[in-house]
């Protein structure tokens, strides 16, 4: 396993048709959600995560792997690992995978606790909290270099 370089980092909760991104700095550990990526098509997404690697200036990347709760890998698993792939590809950063199990539901739990009720309101902020909960995970355990 690579060491985690310092500095600022993007984290990514993989969906089909949203994807939220958290962004954070591993000297301070502190995760904050980021925004929402919401549409399905393949440029618009790239270019919306360009735009933010641009801003942020980021060292490294992370993706939320999508796991069962035994350890199994999920029908996303795949579609997640194809686009941390594409990530470094495309941007040449470090990519990280992290099991993201139980982060909908931590984002959910964050979610309720600042006030924010389920509903249209709280689904593209879950995934920016989502994406908040997997950097968290990283910086405590930075999973797997892609």
């Amino acid at each position: 396993m690579s060491a985690m370089p310092e500095g600022c980092a993007l984290a990514f909760d993989f969906g089909e048709r949203r994807i939220g991104v958290a962004v954070g700095d591993t000297i301070l550990g502190i995760p904050h959600p980021l925004a929402t990526i919401d549409t399905a098509v393949t440029d618009e997404r790239f270019a919306a995560i360009a735009k933010l690697i641009e801003e942020w200036q980021p060292r490294q990347l992370v993706v939320g792997l999508p796991m069962h709760p035994d350890g199994e890998e999920h029908a996303l698993s795949a579609l997640s690992r194809r686009f941390a792939n594409r990530l470094k590809g495309r941007f040449g950063l470090p990519v990280w995978l992290v099991d993201e199990r139980y982060t909908s539901v931590i984002a959910e739990q964050l979610l309720e606790e600042a006030g924010v009720k389920k509903g249209r309101k709280q689904k593209p902020a879950l995934d920016q909290v989502a994406a908040q909960a997997i950097l968290a995970g990283w910086f405590e355990q930075p999973g797997t270099a892609v």
